[in-house]
């Protein structure tokens, strides 16, 4: 899948300028903003593979998501507050089983 600015009605770039996007401290060395730009990327292209998941497959915890789209647990968990803030996904209020048998919240696509 390939996400551009138009995907999510063009809110992926400008989100990425609200502070809780910051990836690097003014202190940091330029290769670390070389490092968050390159993220930035990536984090974009979970953004859309997580929404069309939870639009395809209904509400999902972490570890479904992770499984229906083929992302890594880990990449899932990292994108989920942040689609949060953006409005593109929310908490049920219900939980759900992990893969491990614990309970985990459950997201669903606005």
């Amino acid at each position: 899948m390939s996400l551009d600015n138009t995907h999510f009605g063009g809110s992926v770039k400008k989100f990425f300028d609200l502070p809780i996007f910051n990836r690097v401290r003014n202190t940091d060395p330029v290769t670390s903003y070389e490092a968050a730009d390159a993220a930035k990327d990536l984090a974009a292209k979970h953004f859309g593979i997580i929404v069309d998941c939870l639009k395809a497959h209904g509400a999902l915890g972490k570890d479904g998501i992770a499984r229906h789209s083929g992302l890594d647990r880990n990449q899932v968990s990292r994108r989920l507050n942040e689609l949060e803030k953006m409005n593109l996904i929310e908490l049920t209020g219900r939980t759900v089983k992990s893969s491990a048998g614990r309970n985990e919240r459950e997201w669903r696509a606005i």
